[in-house]
């Protein structure tokens, strides 16, 4: 990273250390933000976006249904970002096994998709009794990498030495971005807490196109700093009154649009680019908002046919029941119908056998114990819309 990448219009200031490499710290949020027409019509689209899905989660009967499945799909995307190849079905699978030998089997990568998964749920859980802050963040971090290939990057905790990034291999001589040094690091954070808990003082979507790039800029872990940032977003949306459930997630975007969303990034550091970082942003918001309640509208339609083709005639009380379940998790083993029944394992296997034969569900594994696919589920919930 040398002075001459950026201009004077840079968002915050270049830092020179002992050890002669620049480094960057980002100014303190909220910047001075250029305005124009086409921005507000960019952001007025995101809103309208957002506020049909958010009208749609608030009438769901039961949101929970199609919560579980998109957060592991948005844990898939982010992760992908990143360079973690897993797979929907993989995460899916993983989660129904039940064998430890099986799970064990699992690529370190399924390993790392399903964290983030857990990370986000459990950040969704804690932000019910406790605000969104650096402790919250590094709780959330600490769930990322438990396990997994970063564990030994001290997880849960923000970086004591200097990171970078770059091509793979490259040194920090040779990075395209250096983050704040420890002390400019910690005075970056303090202002980003303090910006958290400010009252807002530009449309909410805008402001969290601000946080996000922010703590990029910060880089404040020595991994999963790229995860964090997209999982704050969602963290954002719900605990920012946007949408009362997290049905919303950007990395499907992001990923479609990787070199152009790093661009943005690094653009806002080097030339001070925010309006341009933040139409980037919104665009994003509003294609996924449409995607997300076009994604919901066909899952429930999927749900109501399931329902009513289980509840004709003289129909066991229990299937609906259990459709409920494939719509949370479409993999689905005989020993996990008894628990979710509370019914014995051969109850079980003749209710999942009924759904088999109404080709709801598929044999997808012959393993021990077998597994079961909801094949229309999974399909809605994984593959792009037309």
């Amino acid at each position: 990273m040398e002075p001459e990448d950026f201009t004077e219009r840079k968002w915050g200031q270049l830092v020179k250390t002992a050890q002669g490499y620049w480094a960057f710290r980002p100014g303190n949020l909220p910047p001075d933000l250029e305005l124009s027409w086409s921005l507000a019509r960019t952001l007025s689209e995101a809103d309208r976006a957002l506020a049909s899905l958010a009208g749609t989660a608030r009438n769901l009967r039961n949101p929970h249904l199609l919560i579980r499945p998109f957060i592991r799909r948005e844990a898939v995307l982010s992760s992908r970002i990143e360079g973690t190849q897993a797979s929907l079905s993989d995460v899916f699978f993983f989660e129904a096994a039940e064998i430890p030998g099986e799970r064990q089997k699992s690529s370190s990568d399924v390993v790392e998709v399903v964290n983030y998964a857990r990370a986000l749920e459990y950040g969704m859980e804690r932000l019910s009794s406790f605000p969104l802050s650096l402790r919250l963040i590094r709780e959330i971090h600490g769930k990322l990498l438990t396990g997994v290939r970063g564990q030994h990057q001290t997880p849960g905790e923000f970086r004591r030495s200097q990171n970078w990034i770059g091509r793979p291999g490259c040194t920090l001589m040779e990075a395209s971005y250096v983050p704040p040094p420890l002390p400019e690091m910690q005075e970056a954070l303090d202002a980003f807490e303090k910006y958290l808990y400010a009252a807002p003082d530009v449309p909410p979507l805008v402001r969290l196109a601000f946080i996000h790039y922010q703590f990029e800029a910060i880089h404040p872990f020595l991994d999963g700093n790229g995860r964090i940032g997209r999982l704050l977003v969602s963290l954002l949306m719900c605990s920012e009154g946007l949408s009362s459930q997290p049905l919303l997630y950007l990395s499907a975007y992001l990923e479609k649009h990787r070199e152009e969303y790093y661009n943005h990034l690094l653009a806002v550091s080097r030339e001070g680019s925010w309006a341009a970082w933040v139409d980037f942003f919104l665009r994003g918001v509003a294609e996924q908002a449409r995607d997300a309640l076009e994604r919901t509208r066909r899952l429930l339609d999927l749900w109501e046919t399931y329902r009513k083709q289980v509840s004709a005639g003289r129909a066991s009380a229990l299937q609906p029941r259990l459709i409920d379940a494939l719509f949370e998790t479409p993999v689905i083993s005989v020993p996990q119908t008894a628990r979710l029944l509370g019914v014995t394992d051969a109850a079980a296997r003749k209710n999942v056998e009924k759904l088999v034969g109404a080709g709801i569900l598929t044999e997808a594994r012959s393993t021990r114990p077998r597994l079961y696919l909801a094949q229309d589920v999974f399909r809605l919930v994984d593959a792009p819309l037309d």
